[in-house]
């Protein structure tokens, strides 16, 4: 049985790191902030894009673009998102896990065949571990996401595989739904289905930074209620002027698109970084509080056989005297 000096530095060592853990979630939850107010100013660019692809496609049977086009895939491109620290819970094992899975699919290609690009020093080092050579040095969108530095990515991504060099891309990342909820994705982004992009989920809670989730579905419940009391219909003139040609315009609208992807992928990883080791800090300072409430009744049952034992010593000498 520990002695009471024992029980005691325990004690003070997990207090030190309950202070670390809560400290770490506090922070995590005021990035986690920020991200979302990224994402949200994000959001009204995306709604009127997908107004006006969405209004393009009621009008033409269907959205071909150069872009668009599947073909045999000999080389394939991956863009993984991850974040360049740890203590997240398994935000990036989950990724790496997902990443070396695709991998495995596309390992009739070779190496050489397989192009990944690394958001993130994580998935950087991984890379680097199984072999092979990343593509470009992006571990610092990981912790300030830029949307220029993404149209670079994406563009470089579009010219490839309009030249042939690169047959299909696909974006591994976690979808960001809520502070409790993140989705870990995969999907295509070249060739691009403009359709299943348009309908694919783009639900979002970036109201709240609340983990529970009995909290999270009785806040979306008030939310829908305060939605439907000051829901306005704006309508919108979808009688577009096309020039010169519908086929042009599709041509220009379906890159930006491209380009929106691939930012939203980031802001939703890097939201989705902070909800996990908000997450991950408050599962670790709660666990923390547990051990404290043992470790002071351990304690204090010590010190009272301790005290016991000094009564019944003291009684005995009385006794024998």
């Amino acid at each position: 049985m520990p002695s009471l000096k024992e029980i005691k530095n325990r004690i003070a060592s997990v207090n030190s790191t309950r202070k670390i853990t809560s400290a770490m979630k506090m922070v995590a939850s005021s990035k986690l902030h920020h991200a979302q107010v990224q994402i949200e100013r994000m959001l009204p660019y995306e709604d009127m894009l997908e107004h006006i692809l969405k209004t393009f496609l009621a009008s033409e049977a269907e959205a071909d673009t150069v872009y668009s086009r599947p073909r045999p895939v000999n080389r394939v491109a991956l863009v993984v998102f991850a974040s360049n620290s740890s203590l997240c819970g398994g935000f990036n094992s989950n990724t790496l896990r997902l990443m070396q899975q695709a991998i495995g699919e596309y390992e009739h290609l070779g190496k050489d065949n397989i192009i990944i690009y690394p958001i993130g020093r994580k998935v950087a080092e991984k890379v680097t571990k199984l072999g092979f050579k990343p593509a470009g040095e992006f571990s610092a969108l990981a912790d300030k996401p830029n949307s220029a530095e993404c149209i670079n990515i994406a563009t470089e991504l579009g010219a490839k595989y309009r030249l042939g060099e690169i047959d299909r891309v696909e974006l591994i990342y976690h979808h960001f739904k809520s502070a409790g909820s993140q989705i870990l994705t995969r999907k295509t982004f070249l060739p691009i289905d403009v359709e299943s992009v348009l309908e694919s989920d783009h639900e979002r809670d970036l109201t709240s930074n609340v983990i529970t989730k009995k909290a999270q579905d009785y806040l979306k419940k008030h939310h829908r209620q305060e939605e439907r009391q000051s829901e306005q219909v704006k309508p919108l003139n979808d009688n577009f002027i096309v020039e010169p040609d519908m086929e042009t315009v599709l041509g220009v609208l379906v890159p930006k698109l491209a380009h929106l992807m691939l930012y939203t992928a980031l802001l939703d990883s890097n939201a989705s970084e902070h909800a996990a080791r908000m997450v991950a800090m408050q599962t670790a300072t709660d666990n923390a509080d547990e051990l404290l409430r043992e470790l002071n009744l351990q304690y204090n049952k010590s010190r009272q056989q301790a005290i016991t034992n000094e009564l019944l010593d003291i009684v005995g000498g009385t006794v024998n005297n």
